[in-house]
C-alpha cells in the first residue's frame, strides 16, 4: 500500500509542476489576450499572484490526509469516493482533481468525523513525512471509523504537534481539532471571540479562519480586504509565513500603530496620562471638543446672479445647522450636507424667478465666497491635530463633567507646544485617529483578526471597530496574559468597545503545544493574574522543567544561563533567553563571550534573546527564563508578564534565578 501512495505522490508532484508551468505561460501571454491596458494590468496581477501561490513552499507535503467514503446515506454525493486532502487544490492536465483543498466543504469531515459520528467516512488516513527537505513519505496511519477505531492523538498526529519549532510559526492544517475546525469555518457574517490559554492554538485558529474566509468568500474579500492585527513586529514576523503557506498572500498584517498612522511617537506619556488617554471616556471628550466648533454666529449669504441678489439669512443657516446636527453624520459629511442645504435654498430662489439651474450652476453656487465664509463660521473645517492640541492645552471646556480635575491635570501639557510641530505620544496617535474617525469614516475591512486583543485599551478597541463597521472580527486572546495597565478583565466589555457586543465567546481549554509540566508550573501564578479563565489541560507529557538557583552574583547567574543554553543546543529546535531588557544585555554579552551566537533581531542564530515585554505570542522549543523576580518587579502586571514568559516553551523550560523566586512559584528543585 505504501508503494501505491508513493506513486500517487509522484503523480501529484508532476501535476503541480504542470500547474505552475501553465500559470507562468498564462502570465507571459496574458497581456496579448487582454483587450485593453487596464484589463491587462488587472489580469497580470491576478495571474502573477496565482503563480506566487503555486510556487510557495514547493518542497512541503502536498497532502496530509485521505478519506474513504462508504455507500450509506451519510456519504451523500461522496459515496464510494476517496480524496486526498492538502493545502491547496491540485489538478492534472485533464482537469482531474488529485488533491482537495483543506477548506473545501468535504474536507471538514477529515477533521470532524469520529467513530460515533462517521459522517459517511469509513477510513481516515494520516500521512507521515520526513521532517527535512527533500520531503519524503515515510508511512501512514489509518483509522477505520466503520469498525469503531479512532486514534485520537495518534502517532503521526502527535509527531506533527511535537515537531521541533525552527523558524516562524507553521500552519496547523494537518492537526486541526474538531472544536478548532468549527471556529475556522464560522461564517463571514459572524464575529467571534476565542479565549485560549497558552498552546491552545488560538492564533492558528484565527489565521486559518482568515484563510478559510478568503477561500469561501473570495470575490467579496478581494474587494474589502482582510487585516491581521498583532501586538508587535516580532509577533508579526513569527506568524508571517502561515497565510502564504496556505496560498493566501493578499492579507495585510500590521500592528495597530501601523494601521492607524505612518507617524512614530515622538514623546512618552506619564503612566497617569496614558491611563486617562486610553480610557473610553476620552471619546466623548474629543467629540465635545470637535462639535463645540459648530454653531458659531452664522453669517448671511449673499450671491449676485446678474441683476438678481440671492440671500440666505444667518437665522436660516442656524436652523439648517441644527437640522444637520440631528442627522448625526460624520463631521466632514455634515459640513457638506450643510453646504448642500444652503445651495438648495439658493436654488429655490432661482426657480422662483423661472430659472432651471443645472448641475454646473449649483456647483458654482456652492463655491461662492460668501457660501464658504458662512460654512466656515457655522461649521468650520478642522484637522485632528487642531482639536487634540486644544484639548491637551486646556482640557476643561470639553472634559468638565467627564474627567476629574486630577485626570485633566494628568493629560494637560505642562508646556504648550507650537501648533505646527507638537510632539505626539503613542496614546495621542490613538486619539488623533478617534478624531479623524469623527471627521469621516475610514475605509473598512471585510474581516479583521485581532490577536492578543486582551491588551487593547478601550480607545484602541474603538479604532479597530471603526475599521470593521460593516465587516466581522475574529478576536483572539487570553485574559491571563493581559500585561497593559488597561488589559481587559472580561471579554464582554471589550467586545462592546470593539463594536461586536453580541459576538460569542468560545473557550479553548486543550493545550497542544505547551507541555503539561510547563503549564502546571506557570499556573501556580494564577492567583496573581487577576483573570477568571479556565485551566488549560495539555495533551503533552514529554516536556521537561528545571529550576536552577545561582549564587547572588551576576557572573554566577550568567554562568547558569550559559550552562542551560549549551544543554539546549544538544537538542533539535529553537532556543530563547527571556529576561527583562536590562538583564538580557548582560546575559547576551556573556553568551557571546563564550562563543555562542545570539540573535537579537533579524539574525539566523539558533539562540534568540527576547525581552520579556516582547515575548507574547512567540514559541520556542527550549526557553531559559532568567531572574523571574525581576520580571515581576518591572511593571504593575509583572506576574502576568512572567506567566507569558514561562509559557513560551513548547518542549523544555529552564528557570534561572539568584533572587528568591516569586512566592507562588514555590521551591521547585532542579531536575
Amino acid at each position: 500500500m505504501i508503494t501505491e501512495e508513493q506513486e500517487y505522490l509522484t503523480r501529484t508532484r508532476r501535476a503541480l509542476a504542470w500547474m505552475l508551468d501553465h500559470a507562468r505561460m498564462r502570465v507571459a501571454t496574458g497581456a496579448q489576450i487582454a483587450g485593453d491596458r487596464y484589463t491587462a494590468e488587472v489580469l497580470g496581477r491576478m495571474l502573477k499572484s496565482h503563480v506566487k501561490e503555486l510556487a510557495e513552499e514547493p518542497d512541503s507535503p502536498l497532502y496530509f490526509g485521505r478519506l474513504w467514503f462508504g455507500d450509506g446515506p451519510d456519504a451523500g454525493e461522496h459515496a464510494k469516493q476517496s480524496y486526498h486532502i492538502g493545502r491547496r487544490r491540485i489538478t492534472d492536465e485533464s482537469g482531474q482533481t488529485l488533491v482537495i483543498d483543506w477548506r473545501a466543504p468535504v474536507s471538514a469531515r477529515f477533521y470532524r468525523a469520529s467513530a460515533r459520528d462517521r459522517q459517511g467516512v469509513t477510513v481516515r488516513r494520516r500521512f507521515g513525512w520526513s521532517p527535512h527537505p527533500p520531503v519524503r513519505l515515510t508511512g501512514y496511519e489509518d483509522e477505520h471509523l466503520d469498525r469503531g477505531e479512532e486514534a485520537g492523538t495518534g502517532a503521526f498526529l502527535r509527531a506533527e504537534i511535537e515537531r521541533p519549532r525552527v523558524g516562524p510559526m507553521r500552519d496547523i492544517i494537518a492537526t486541526i481539532q474538531p472544536e478548532q475546525d468549527a471556529l475556522v469555518r464560522t461564517d463571514l457574517a459572524d464575529s467571534l471571540c476565542v479565549q485560549g490559554g497558552p498552546g491552545t492554538g488560538k492564533t492558528a485558529v484565527g489565521l486559518h479562519r482568515a484563510a478559510y474566509l478568503l477561500y469561501a468568500h473570495r470575490n467579496q474579500l478581494r474587494r474589502t480586504g482582510v487585516l491581521v492585527v498583532g501586538p508587535n513586529p516580532a509577533f508579526l514576523s513569527h506568524i508571517a509565513a502561515v497565510l502564504p503557506t496556505l496560498g493566501e498572500i493578499d492579507v495585510r498584517q500590521h500592528t495597530l500603530d501601523a494601521v492607524l498612522t505612518d507617524a512614530e511617537p515622538s514623546t512618552v506619556d506619564s503612566a497617569d496620562a496614558a491611563r486617562v488617554k486610553h480610557d473610553a471616556r476620552m471619546a466623548e471628550v474629543l467629540r465635545r471638543a470637535l462639535y463645540a466648533r459648530v454653531g458659531g454666529p452664522a453669517e448671511q449669504v449673499v450671491v449676485y446672479d446678474g441683476s438678481t441678489v440671492l440671500r440666505v439669512s444667518g437665522g436660516v443657516i442656524a436652523r439648517e445647522v441644527r437640522t444637520v446636527l440631528a442627522a448625526d453624520l460624520p463631521y466632514a459629511a455634515g459640513r457638506e450636507r450643510l453646504r448642500a442645504r444652503v445651495v438648495a435654498l439658493l436654488q429655490r430662489q432661482l426657480e422662483a424667478r423661472g430659472d432651471s439651474p443645472n448641475a454646473s450652476v449649483l456647483q458654482w453656487l456652492g463655491r461662492r465666497p460668501t457660501v464658504t465664509a458662512a460654512l466656515d463660521a457655522a461649521w468650520p473645517k478642522v484637522k485632528p491635530a487642531e482639536v487634540l492640541h486644544a484639548v491637551l492645552t486646556d482640557p476643561a471646556p470639553a472634559a468638565d463633567g467627564i474627567l476629574t480635575a486630577a485626570e485633566q491635570d494628568a493629560i494637560r501639557w505642562a508646556k504648550r507646544p507650537a501648533k505646527r510641530a507638537p510632539k505626539w505620544s503613542a496614546a495621542d496617535l490613538v486619539l488623533l485617529d478617534e478624531i479623524a474617525g469623527l471627521l469621516e469614516h475610514p475605509d473598512g475591512f471585510g474581516h479583521i483578526v485581532v490577536d492578543e486583543a486582551q491588551d487593547l485599551s478601550p480607545m484602541e478597541c474603538r479604532a479597530v471597530a471603526r475599521r470593521s463597521r460593516h465587516g466581522s472580527l475574529t478576536v483572539l486572546g487570553d485574559l491571563a496574559q493581559g500585561t497593559t495597565p488597561w488589559a481587559a478583565a472580561d471579554w464582554s466589555a471589550h467586545l462592546a468597545s470593539l463594536g461586536k457586543p453580541d459576538a460569542p465567546i468560545v473557550e479553548l481549554t486543550t493545550g497542544f503545544r505547551v507541555p503539561a509540566v510547563v503549564l502546571e508550573y506557570a499556573d501556580r501564578l494564577r492567583p496573581a493574574l487577576g483573570a477568571a479563565v479556565p485551566t488549560v489541560h495539555s495533551v503533552r507529557s514529554d516536556g521537561t522543567l528545571r529550576v536552577h538557583e545561582a549564587a547572588d552574583a551576576t557572573e554566577a547567574l550568567i554562568k547558569a544561563a550559559l550552562t542551560c543554553v549549551r544543554s539546549a543546543l544538544n537538542h533539535a529546535g529553537s532556543v530563547a533567553i527571556i529576561a527583562t531588557a536590562p538583564g538580557l544585555e548582560a546575559v547576551v554579552a556573556g553568551l557571546r563571550a563564550a562563543g555562542i551566537p545570539v540573535n537579537t533581531g533579524g539574525g539566523e542564530a539558533r539562540v534568540t534573546a527576547v525581552p520579556a515585554a516582547l515575548a507574547k505570542g512567540l514559541e520556542f522549543d527550549h526557553v531559559v527564563v532568567v531572574e523571574p523576580a525581576d520580571i515581576v518587579a518591572a511593571e504593575a502586571r509583572g506576574a502576568n508578564r512572567l506567566y507569558v514568559a514561562l509559557t513560551r516553551a513548547v518542549s523544555r523550560l529552564d528557570v534561572v534565578h539568584a533572587r528568591p523566586l516569586p512566592e507562588l512559584l514555590g521551591d521547585t528543585v532542579s531536575g
